[in-house]
């Protein structure tokens, strides 16, 4: 069986090259941002990888242009989630929130849990900017109890 020819394999690369630079700078970040988050979250505790995540988006750096929109940082964990493997609901929240702190927006990380009937405990996090759901909204997102709200981050 052949393979698709080269050009037809470079689908995605392509894609990405013909967006506005400002748009493949944003997803290539997120897909970098994702990508630490997944790695962190395997190797340390939530509170502990959230805080260096918070740090590191936090340190400062140069700007070249005007920071992203919420909408374009939401676009972007959408896209980059289809990308990065395993890239579950709290590590698309962790990278949003790191995305959305280094562009100056408010941003609320939330957990939520549903028993399920066979008496499974499911979990749950997503992103609130000023009062909406931006990362994470489910249909069913109303069945989850929302945990108290973790507190906000020191660095």
């Amino acid at each position: 069986m052949a393979s698709a020819p080269l050009y037809r394999r470079m689908g995605p690369i392509r894609k990405l090259w013909h967006l506005p630079a400002a748009d493949r700078s944003l997803l290539i970040r997120t897909v970098l941002w994702l990508v630490a988050t997944r790695v962190a979250l395997s190797l340390l505790p939530l509170r502990v990888a959230r805080s260096l995540l918070a740090r590191a988006a936090r340190a400062p750096r140069r700007l070249r242009r005007a920071p992203p929109s919420k909408q374009r940082i939401v676009w972007a964990v959408a896209v980059a989630r289809r990308v990065v493997p395993y890239a579950s609901c709290l590590p698309q929240a962790l990278a949003a929130e790191a995305l959305f702190t280094q562009s100056g927006h408010p941003v609320a990380l939330r957990i939520g849990v549903v028993k399920t009937g066979a008496g499974r405990l499911l979990a749950h996090a997503w992103l609130e900017s000023d009062g909406q759901i931006v990362v994470g909204n489910l249909p069913e997102l109303a069945r989850y109890a929302p945990l108290p709200p973790l507190p906000a981050v020191r660095v």
